[in-house]
C-alpha cells in the first residue's frame, strides 16, 4: 500500500542515513514529482517497460557510493523534505530554493552532527547520510528555513527515520535510519528544484 507523501516540518519534533566504496554510480534526473503507484497484480502487469525504468518508477539496484561535483555561484537553500511508501522503495524528497547544488550519497556507520561531533540518538540497521553542497538551511538572519526535527519519524517500508544532521560552513546534511542496508539512488527532480532519495524495501 503507497501512503501520501508527508512534510517533516509537520512531524512534530521531539522524534529525532550512503555505499561503501570509491565506486560511484551515477545519478539519474528524472522529470516527474514523487511517484504515486497503485497497487500491482503480478497475474496482469506486463513487464516494465525502458520508459518505466527510466523514469524511476521501479525500486533502485545498487547500494554503490553516488558523488555529484557542481559549482555553483549561489548556494541553493534547503526548505523542508517529505516522504513516502511506494511500490518498492521509500522515497525522501529534499526541496531547494535556487540551483541544483552537488552532493554525496555513502554509508555511514553512525549519523553525527556537523560542526559539534556529537552522536544522534537513533538506531537503526543502517544509515544513509546525504550530503549537500553548497546549501544553506538558515537565512542570513541566522533563521532556520527546513523547520522541525531534527528527527523526523517516518516508519515506511525501510526508511524509519529522516534526521537534520546538519547546516554548517555551506553544507547541508541529511541522515535517512533504515531497518536494513539496500540498494538506492538519487534522482534530480526541477520545477521545482529538489533532490529524491529512494531506496529499496
Amino acid at each position: 500500500m503507497n501512503r501520501t507523501l508527508v512534510s517533516l516540518a509537520l512531524v512534530p519534533p521531539f522524534l529525532l542515513a550512503v555505499g561503501c566504496g570509491s565506486t560511484t554510480q551515477t545519478a539519474t534526473p528524472s522529470p516527474a514529482g514523487p511517484v504515486t503507484t497503485a497497487p500491482v497484480d503480478p497475474a496482469t502487469t506486463p513487464p516494465p517497460t525502458p520508459s518505466a525504468v527510466a523514469a524511476g518508477l521501479l525500486p533502485p539496484t545498487s547500494t554503490k557510493e553516488i558523488e555529484v561535483d557542481r559549482p555553483i555561484d549561489t548556494q541553493p537553500t534547503v526548505t523542508g523534505a517529505r516522504f513516502g511508501e511506494h511500490q518498492g522503495f521509500d522515497r525522501v524528497v529534499i526541496d531547494l530554493k535556487g540551483d541544483l547544488p552537488g552532493y554525496t550519497a555513502r554509508w555511514v556507520p553512525k549519523l553525527i552532527q556537523d560542526g559539534s561531533g556529537d552522536p544522534v540518538d537513533v538506531k537503526g540497521g543502517a544509515y544513509l547520510q546525504l550530503t549537500i553542497t553548497p546549501a544553506v538551511a538558515h537565512t542570513e538572519a541566522g533563521e532556520s528555513t527546513w523547520t522541525g526535527g531534527p528527527i523526523f519519524q517516518a516508519k515506511l517500508g525501510n526508511v524509519q527515520n529522516v534526521v537534520k544532521t546538519g547546516d554548517f560552513e555551506g553544507v547541508v546534511s541529511v541522515g535517512v535510519v533504515l531497518d536494513r542496508k539496500a540498494p538506492f539512488r538519487v534522482l534530480e527532480q526541477k520545477s521545482p528544484n529538489r533532490l529524491v532519495i529512494d531506496i529499496a524495501h
